[in-house]
């Protein structure tokens, strides 16, 4: 599989773009762990021509983490042509246009899979960037607005057409937002689409190596992006091409390496972001982490962890109750 000059190996799996999630640190740490590709938190168009500091800082990218790809939202062609040749100065290896983001400030504004409204706009605006930058551009999108305008195999064709050289198909429409299960059959009948020739990248539930085998055999898709499925567990990663390699489940290892992943995870957070920041930023891998489920009356330690203000802090909790 190719998107533009980026070669990817079998059944490569990526780690999608996610708002307060995918920022350097975690893209390296699951990098590390096997993802063939990572992505950057949303990227706002608006924001990125006004110069926001916060929004500038989003582009930065290492070498280590590629190929990377940076991921772009917005409204309006002419603001998503200038922001997108702001982000080919930051040299991605792919640049990705933001069309299946649910929330309400992005979605309910006209951007994201708002843009599954007006697809005419959503075409128009995909062309004028593929038009404007000289790296691989690619979609993230869903099914449809609702469960009564499920447009995805018409709009794939349309923008392969437009010119990206990949799509990623999230199999919910909008007005699912995270709730129910994802549909992959449409993700598959999008690939297997004869008039389909761009790679076909699937999305939604997958949260073990099991499920991401079974989403490529039966829909053929050439790539799996994980997202959700890999919060508070980067190691996903690992266990997924391990399993899609050998067809064997990799072996659990001792709660203490689990444990010393999150703590290298909030380390990370906290010399980016200063330590209240740092700590902040980490309690929704805290929250999310498959480390802590399943563990008997572990309600209370979550709580601690959850209000800790310090790394000492902290780390004793998890260090004096795991």
């Amino acid at each position: 599989m190719k998107i533009g000059n980026v070669s990817f190996p079998e059944n490569p799996v990526f780690l999608a773009p996610m708002e307060d999630v995918t920022d350097t640190g975690f893209r390296l740490m699951c990098k590390r762990f096997g993802a063939d590709m990572a992505y950057t938190e949303f990227v706002s168009s608006d924001a990125l021509i006004r110069h926001v500091n916060k929004t500038q800082a989003k582009l930065a990218i290492s070498d280590e983490e590629r190929p990377v790809a940076i991921q772009l939202y917005g409204r309006e062609a002419g603001a998503m042509v200038e922001a997108a040749k702001i982000c080919e100065e930051a040299k991605p290896d792919v640049l990705d246009i933001n069309f299946g983001c649910p929330v309400k400030k992005v979605a309910g504004k006209g951007a994201g899979s708002g843009m599954m409204k007006t697809p005419c706009l959503m075409v128009e605006i995909t062309k004028a960037v593929v038009e404007a930058v000289k790296i691989p551009v690619t979609v993230k999108t869903r099914l449809g607005w609702d469960n009564d305008s499920k447009i995805i195999v018409e709009l794939a064709e349309q923008l392969q057409d437009a010119g990206i050289q990949a799509l990623t198909i999230h199999g919910r429409t909008r007005a699912q937002m995270y709730s129910g299960e994802a549909d992959w059959s449409l993700i598959g009948a999008v690939k297997n689409n004869a008039r389909m020739h761009i790679p076909v990248i699937g999305n939604g539930d997958v949260t073990s190596p099991e499920i991401c085998k079974r989403r490529f055999d039966e829909t053929g898709v050439d790539a799996v992006m994980i997202g959700r499925g890999s919060i508070g567990g980067p190691w996903i990663f690992e266990e997924v091409k391990f399993y899609l390699n050998t067809g064997e489940l990799l072996p659990k290892k001792e709660i203490s390496w689990y444990l010393e992943v999150l703590k290298e995870l909030i380390r990370k957070n906290i010399a980016r972001s200063g330590e209240r920041g740092g700590i902040i930023h980490s309690r929704r891998h805290l929250a999310a982490s498959p480390v802590f489920k399943g563990i008997p009356d572990f309600k209370k330690t979550r709580v601690a962890m959850l209000r800790a203000e310090t790394m000492d802090e902290l780390f004793s909790i998890i260090d004096n109750n795991l």
